[in-house]
C-alpha cells in the first residue's frame, strides 16, 4: 500500500534547502491544505461522547439522533440532542431508516441514479462501491475510507486520514484502479464522492456512477456490515493510541479478512478466494 496523508506530511521538509514544500508536495502528491492542516484539539468529554456515538450507532445503526441521545444519558452522558446531532455530522454519521433531511442541503451537485436496484451480481469487478467511517483513538480519532467488490466482498484498497479531505479517498481510488476496473461503482452522496475530481475521475476510467438515495445507508449494506466487523474484531478490542498503530491494525485486518477469514454468505470461502474465481486475472493486490 501506498503512504497515508499522515506519513506523507512526515516526509516533507519544512525548511527546506532545495526543493520549496509546494514542490514536494507535489512530488509526494500530497495536497497542501492537507500539509498545512493543524488538527483542532478535541476536549476530553467530547471524545468521550463521539466514542461512546460510534459504539452505540455500530450497534444500532437504526437509532436516530433522540434515541443515541436517550441511550447516552443511560450511560451517565447529559447532553442535548443539538449536540449529539453535531458530534454525528462531524463523524458522518446518519441512521438508516429514510426520513425527511432535517439539515439545509449541502452544495448542488449532479446527482446519478442508484443502479443496484434488483441488479444481480454475477462476477467480480462488476460492482464496487465505497465508504468512509469514524475510528476512535484513545486521544482522538481518524477517518477510514475504503473500496470494496460487491460479489466477492474483497477489500480493494483503504486509505486513513484525519480529515475528511477529499485527498484521502482519490488516493484508495487510484489504487483499486490499479488492479482492476469495475463496470459500476456504487458511493454515497457525501461531498467527497460528489466532487467533480471524484466523479471525473471514476467517469475517464468508463465507469457508470451510481449513488445512494439520501439518508439510505442500507444502500451500500455490505461495506456498512465490514465497518462493524472491524470495530468488533479489532478496533475496540485493542484500543488503538496513535496514527501509525490504528494504520497498521487496520492494514492486518484486512490483509485476514480478505485472506483467511471465511465468509459465510461465500459458502465459507475467503472474499480473496472467490475474487481468484478467474484465475488468469491474477490481479490481487
Amino acid at each position: 500500500m501506498s503512504r497515508s496523508v499522515t506519513e506523507l506530511r512526515e516526509l516533507v521538509d519544512p525548511h527546506p534547502s532545495e526543493l520549496s514544500v509546494a514542490r514536494q508536495c507535489d512530488l509526494l502528491g500530497l495536497q497542501r491544505s492537507s500539509y498545512y492542516y493543524q488538527p483542532v484539539e478535541t476536549d476530553p468529554f467530547t471524545l468521550e461522547l463521539m466514542h461512546a456515538i460510534d459504539r452505540i450507532y455500530t450497534r444500532r445503526p437504526i437509532y436516530g439522533v433522540r434515541r443515541i441521545r436517550e441511550m447516552l444519558r443511560r450511560e451517565g452522558k447529559v447532553v442535548n440532542h443539538k449536540r449529539v446531532h453535531r458530534l454525528m455530522q462531524v463523524m458522518g454519521i446518519q441512521a438508516i431508516y429514510p426520513r425527511r433531511s432535517l439539515s439545509a442541503p449541502g452544495k448542488p451537485h449532479r446527482i446519478y441514479p442508484y443502479l443496484l436496484r434488483g441488479l444481480r451480481i454475477l462476477h467480480p469487478d462488476q460492482v464496487w462501491s465505497t465508504d468512509i467511517t469514524y475510528l476512535p483513538l484513545r486521544g482522538g480519532f481518524v477517518y477510514l475510507v475504503a473500496v470494496m467488490d460487491w460479489f466477492s466482498r474483497y477489500m480493494l484498497s483503504w486509505r486513513i486520514s484525519n480529515t475528511l479531505d477529499v485527498v484521502f479517498c482519490l488516493d484508495a481510488l487510484e489504487e483499486a484502479l490499479s488492479h482492476a476496473t469495475p463496470e459500476i461503482f456504487n458511493t454515497d452522496q457525501g461531498s467527497q464522492f460528489t466532487s467533480a475530481d471524484y466523479t471525473g475521475r471514476i467517469e475517464v476510467a468508463g465507469i457508470r456512477m451510481s449513488m445512494d438515495g439520501r439518508g439510505r445507508a442500507l444502500d451500500n449494506v455490505f461495506i456498512e456490515r465490514i465497518w462493524r466487523s472491524l470495530k468488533y474484531e479489532d478496533i475496540y478490542l485493542k484500543g488503538y493510541e496513535t496514527v501509525p498503530e490504528i494504520v497498521d491494525g487496520v492494514n492486518d485486518y484486512f490483509t485476514f479478512y480478505n485472506h483467511e477469514r471465511p465468509h459465510q454468505s461465500l459458502a465459507y470461502a475467503t472474499p480473496a478466494e472467490v475474487y481468484r474465481v478467474d484465475l488468469t486475472r491474477n490481479r490481487l493486490p
